[in-house]
């Protein structure tokens, strides 16, 4: 069940930070979107879901229209690079849910049908956010999808913001060049500090200047109302939904404000959905988990000296990793590549297992006098700056928009500052990318949807997550599964560590995904899986 990559660009940003059952039966509320099946007050819920009557209300009129209007597949345009049979449409949704009537953007959905007996569509969401699912539907051309293909119409889609669906920028197309005024190599001084603080107020300004009064409707709420007008127009009565890493955040706000509406959901490497850590404190949470992950990465370089010469312990990879980090610091590879470029593309290490290999190659060969191996992986591609800054400006704005931050740098200074000192690898530069925050534009703000479905529960729901994923530690999917009820399966890869499990890295997790797409049967409230089988090292000689 092997997943195309997410693109290089919004991979760098994704969250620093992705079987043979019968027909859909109808939901409760009748073949349509029915009326109030927004859950909150009203339901008898207390405050615990955050939402507004104005945009629930709102919903329920766009989605009832999408139902009866549907949606017009056609060949993809060129700009989608999306071959037959992918067919494309266009889906009209509110900027404002509280103004139905008011401005409208427009999301691009893509999909190919299903080859055999039909279950409905099967809706995929990657994560960032910033992060487009148009290219989802290539999936039911590999062996390992022909299964759920045949049983389900493969539905991606770009979430507003994203791609051509109302896009948003920030700050136009990064220029080529390593990141002014970088990462300094033995940590952050005063100076840097100022002149980070600067560059945040100075993109924080940039996403209210571009944006303008549309700024504030790019939103986690609102991303699931907007999935819950694509299952309507899609004909869905409940929803079929495969969300990674961010993407399982906004399908739990989707189950908890539309229960009723869900059939099968599959959670990949789950963000952590307890309201008090969206987002600040997820990202801190984030950055220590990264250094658990940097340290696997460099245990594996050192079980592998012979081959790369880079030591024999973690210590000692490290050691001349920082050897490379001051280097570049000084003097750029080839004029390009920096210590922002070196980090950003070192990340990587920290999600993906499957480029250790190369990376560790890269620094040895730059070690013995060779740049060219780690100027190819690290040096920033033109062609990709534009959806780069896209994915950027969605991350940010959707993060920012989400839940309050502080606004004081003192406390940023205090938290990283602390947690640097035990997780150095990724906690500044994490901090710095989501500093904006503390100097948005936007006042009102979300309250976090305390997610759970309430009344009624959900269906049998399932969970993947890896022991040791860092860009969406463990902990989350723990709290996901309590969150989502008793009839929730957790699957765990056992002392992994690569983000997004499903997808062909583990034969006995994408079993479990499988069975439960084309049966809805779950293993039972938990299940463990081996982990999938380390690289093998491979220099560059």
């Amino acid at each position: 069940m092997r997943l195309p990559l997410v693109s290089r660009a919004a991979a760098a940003v994704t969250l620093t930070l992705a079987l043979g059952g019968g027909p859909t039966p109808a939901a409760a509320s009748g073949p349509g979107p029915g009326p109030g099946t927004e859950a909150g007050p009203e339901a008898g819920t207390g405050a615990r879901v955050a939402r507004r009557v104005p945009e629930a209300r709102g919903a329920e009129v766009v989605a009832a229209r999408a139902w009866a209007r549907g949606l017009e597949f056609r060949a993809c345009p060129a700009v989608e690079r999306l071959p037959a049979p992918v067919r494309c449409a266009l889906l009209r949704v509110p900027l404002d849910y509280a103004r139905p009537d008011g401005p409208q953007i427009t999301l691009t959905v893509s999909r190919v049908p299903a080859t055999g007996r039909r279950q409905g569509a099967l809706v995929h969401n990657p994560g960032g956010p910033g992060a487009s699912g148009m290219y989802f539907p290539l999936v039911a051309e590999l062996p390992e999808w022909r299964r759920v293909a045949a049983a389900y119409d493969l539905v991606g889609y770009a979430p507003r913001g994203v791609g051509r669906s109302a896009p948003l920028s920030c700050a136009g197309p990064a220029t080529a060049g390593p990141e002014v005024p970088g990462l300094p190599p033995d940590g952050p001084s005063a100076a840097h500090k100022r002149q980070r603080i600067a560059a945040a107020r100075a993109y924080a300004a940039g996403c209210a200047r571009r944006a303008g009064p549309a700024l504030p409707y790019y939103t986690t709420p609102n991303n699931a109302r907007d999935l819950y007008v694509l299952r309507a127009a899609l004909g869905e009565p409940r929803l079929n939904f495969f969300g990674a890493s961010y993407g399982t955040y906004f399908g739990a706000v989707y189950a908890t404000l539309y229960p009723r509406h869900v059939r099968r959901m599959v959670f990949d490497s789950a963000v952590d959905p307890d309201p008090a850590r969206i987002w600040y404190g997820a990202n801190l949470a984030q950055s220590e988990a990264f250094e658990r992950r940097w340290y696997d990465f460099r245990a594996w370089v050192a079980r592998h000296h012979s081959t790369y010469r880079l030591g024999a312990t973690p210590a000692a990879v490290q050691a001349r990793w920082d050897e490379v980090r001051h280097e570049v610091s000084r003097r750029p590879a080839a004029g390009r590549v920096g210590t922002a470029e070196l980090h950003s593309a070192y990340l990587r290490a920290a999600y993906y297992d499957e480029v250790w290999p190369e990376r560790a190659a890269a620094l040895t060969a730059f070690l013995d006098g060779d740049p060219a191996p780690l100027v190819a992986l690290a040096a920033p591609d033109p062609e990709a700056a534009a959806e780069r800054e896209n994915a950027v400006a969605v991350y940010t704005t959707v993060l920012c928009n989400d839940a309050p931050w502080p606004a004081d740098f003192g406390v940023w200074d205090r938290d990283h500052t602390e947690l640097d000192r035990r997780a150095p690898f990724a906690t500044w530069a994490n901090g710095w990318l989501n500093l904006p925050c503390a100097y948005w534009p936007v006042t009102d703000r979300q309250t976090p949807v305390d997610v759970g479905p309430r009344a009624g529960g959900l269906p049998p729901t399932l969970i993947a997550a890896a022991e040791r994923d860092a860009a969406t530690p463990y902990r989350g999917a723990l709290e996901l599964q309590r969150r989502l009820g008793p009839r929730a399966a957790l699957v765990t890869e056992r002392g992994s560590g690569a983000h997004g499990v499903v997808g062909g890295r583990n034969a006995c997790v994408d079993r479990h995904v499988e069975r439960y797409l084309l049966t809805g049967r779950t293993p039972g409230p938990r299940a463990e899986c081996a982990p999938h089988p380390e690289p093998a090292p491979v220099s560059l000689d």
